[in-house]
């Protein structure tokens, strides 16, 4: 199988893909934002710079692309046929990555919550997730 794309094409596209404010985060922050909950965005004194950080339950949430972070078991993480081993290297390191990230976040005391972005589409399972997690940490703090 081959790409319908050149490769500068290829690139081109690839470089339009952004890592903030994406969709599946403006969705969680939003439903953070009404719920009354405060919090920053992408930290950069912090392992990984999460996308939303709630420093007064100090707690971080990640919202990550299945196919980027490579959820297991979605369809949407499948391996391209292009260029497989490629892809299969950059993926995989993206997944080992987010797991130190969040161990050295956990070493220094926070907790780390990991929205899917297939996870979006339900929003009231997503609100009930979030709360459950952040109610967690409002007894704890």
């Amino acid at each position: 199988m081959t790409d319908n794309l050149t490769a500068e094409q290829r690139r081109k596209c690839m470089s339009r893909v952004g890592g903030r404010n994406t969709k599946p985060e403006t969705v969680v922050r939003s439903w953070l934002h009404r719920q009354g909950y405060r919090f920053r965005l992408h930290r950069i004194d912090l392992p990984g710079k999460p996308d939303i950080v709630l420093p007064k339950y100090k707690a971080v949430i990640f919202v990550h692309g299945c196919f980027w972070h490579q959820h297991e078991g979605c369809i949407k993480a499948l391996i391209p046929q292009i260029n497989a081993d490629f892809w299969l290297g950059k993926l995989h390191k993206n997944a080992a990555r987010d797991k130190v990230i969040q161990e050295r976040l956990k070493t220094c005391g926070w907790k780390v919550f990991v929205i899917w972005q297939c996870e979006i589409k339900d929003f009231d399972k997503l609100g009930q997730r979030l709360t459950g997690f952040l109610e967690s940490r409002k007894e704890a703090s």
